[in-house]
C-alpha cells in the first residue's frame, strides 16, 4: 500500500512539473490568464468611449446586477488562484524550506500592495502639486520597472542593484513630493482603497498561505474557500457589526469575496492536477462546482444582491462559476483538443503580465500630458470598441517586442 502511494505521488508531482515547468507545459492556465488580461485592458479602455452598451460596462454601486466588466477581474483573481500551486510546488521541487516559500510569497504580495497603493493615491492627485498628475504617473510606472525588473542573474553585473536601488529613491522622492485632494483639503499619501494590484497582493497573500501551510490538503483548501465565503456573507448579514472597531486596522480585503475567488481557483488547481484530462473526475468537478456556485449566488441574490463595488455574495459566487466554466473551456480547447495556434497572438499577456497591466499607465501619463485625444468618431458606437481592442492588443504587441529585449517585470 505505501509503495502504491509513492507511485501515485510520484506520478502527480510529475503531472505538476510538466504543468509549471518543461517545453510540453500545458498552456490552459497562461491562455486563460492571457485572455483574461487582454479582456482587462480592453475594459479599462472602454472609459473612454461613448455610446457603447450598457452591458459592457461596469454597474453602478447601488445597482443590482453586473456588467461584462465587472466578471473580468475576478477572473483574474481566480487565475491567481489557479497558479499557486504550481508556483509553490516548483519551489518545493528546487528545495526551498516553507519558511523560504512564505517569505517570498510576502515578498510578492508587497511588491503589489506598493504598486496598488501609488495607483490609488494617483486618482485623487492634487493639481497643486509640483509635477502634473500625467508625469508623475509616467514617474512611478518607469520607478516600477527599474526596482521589479527581471534583471540578467549574472552575479557579477552589478548595475542591476545600482537600478534597483535607482527606482526605490525615485519613489521616495514621488511620494515626497505627493500632494493629494480630499474633503479635508490638501493630504499626503494614504490609504483608501487598495486597487486593483493590491487587492491581487491581498487575496495572493491569503491563498499563498494557505495553500503552502496546509501542504496541499485539499480539506483545508476546500475549508478555506468555504472560510472566506462565509466571512463575506457573515459582512454582508451584518454579523461583524460588532468588530467595526478594528475594521480600519485589521480586516479581510473585500469583506473575504477576493481570497474566496482565489481560493476557488487553487481548489480547481488541486483536482486539475490529480486526474488525468482523458477521465471524467475533472469534468465532473468543473461542473458541480460551477452549478454550486451560480445556484448559491443567484438564489441568495435576494438576500444582498449581485454587486461588484459592494462586493456581495452573490457577485462573487456567480464569478466563481463563470471563471471556472470559463477555465474548463480552456483546458478542453488548448489540453484535450491541442488548438493552441492562436493562444501565440496573446502570448505575451500570459507570461508578461504585469507588463501588460502597466504599459497603458505610461501611455495614459503621455496622451494626458500632450492633451491628445482621438476624434469623437473613433470614441464612438463600435468604431470605438474596435479602437479599444486595438488599443489592447497594440499593448500585447509592445510587450512583445519589451520582451524580446529582456524587458520584462518579474516579482
Amino acid at each position: 500500500m505505501a509503495g502504491t502511494t509513492r507511485v501515485v505521488d510520484q506520478e502527480i508531482g510529475e503531472k505538476a512539473e510538466r504543468l509549471a515547468l518543461g517545453p510540453s507545459r500545458q498552456i490552459s492556465i497562461d491562455a486563460f490568464r492571457a485572455v483574461v488580461m487582454v479582456l482587462m485592458i480592453f475594459c479599462n479602455d472602454l472609459g473612454t468611449l461613448q455610446g457603447i452598451p450598457g452591458w459592457l460596462l461596469h454597474t453602478e454601486a447601488q445597482e443590482d446586477g453586473m456588467g461584462f466588466s465587472d466578471v473580468i477581474f475576478p477572473a483574474f483573481l481566480f487565475i491567481v488562484g489557479l497558479s499557486i500551486p504550481l508556483a509553490v510546488q516548483s519551489r518545493r521541487r528546487r528545495g526551498d524550506a516553507t519558511a523560504t516559500i512564505a517569505g517570498h510569497i510576502g515578498l510578492r504580495a508587497l511588491a503589489l500592495l506598493v504598486m496598488g497603493f501609488f495607483h490609488v493615491n494617483l486618482g485623487s492627485y492634487s493639481p497643486e502639486a509640483l509635477l502634473p498628475r500625467p508625469i508623475w504617473a509616467i514617474l512611478i510606472t518607469v520607478a516600477f520597472f527599474l526596482v521589479w525588473l527581471d534583471y540578467p542573474k549574472d552575479a557579477s553585473r552589478k548595475y542591476p542593484w545600482v537600478l534597483k536601488a535607482v527606482g526605490v529613491l525615485l519613489l521616495a522622492v514621488l511620494a515626497a513630493l505627493y500632494k493629494g485632494h480630499s474633503a479635508e483639503g490638501t493630504v499626503w499619501m494614504r490609504p483608501q482603497w487598495w486597487g486593483i494590484l493590491g487587492m491581487i497582493g491581498w487575496a495572493y497573500l491569503l491563498g499563498g498561505l494557505v495553500y503552502l501551510f496546509s501542504k496541499g490538503q485539499i480539506g483545508a483548501l476546500v475549508g478555506g474557500m468555504l472560510f472566506f465565503l462565509a466571512f463575506n456573507s457573515a459582512a454582508h448579514l451584518g454579523w461583524l457589526e460588532p468588530l467595526a472597531g478594528v475594521k480600519a486596522y485589521v480586516w479581510i480585503i473585500g469583506d473575504g469575496c477576493m481570497p474566496a475567488l482565489t481560493m476557488a481557483g487553487v481548489v480547481t488547481t488541486w483536482f486539475y492536477q490529480r486526474h488525468p484530462l482523458n477521465q471524467k473526475a475533472f469534468w465532473v468537478y468543473a461542473l458541480a462546482a460551477a452549478a454550486g456556485w451560480l445556484a448559491f449566488g443567484f438564489m441568495t441574490r435576494p438576500v444582498w444582491e449581485i454587486s461588484k463595488i459592494r462586493a456581495t455574495p452573490s457577485w462573487t459566487a456567480i464569478c466563481a462559476g463563470i471563471s471556472l466554466l470559463c477555465f474548463a473551456g480552456m483546458v478542453y480547447l488548448t489540453d484535450v483538443k491541442g488548438i493552441k495556434k492562436w493562444y501565440r497572438l496573446v502570448q505575451p499577456a500570459g507570461t508578461s503580465t504585469l507588463t501588460c497591466y502597466l504599459i497603458p499607465y505610461l501611455h495614459m501619463g503621455l496622451v494626458a500630458y500632450l492633451s491628445f485625444r482621438l476624434p469623437e468618431g473613433m470614441r464612438t458606437g463600435v468604431l470605438g470598441l474596435v479602437k479599444s481592442l486595438g488599443f489592447a492588443l497594440l499593448v500585447v504587441l509592445v510587450v512583445w517586442l519589451l520582451g524580446r529585449r529582456g524587458i520584462r517585470l518579474k516579482l
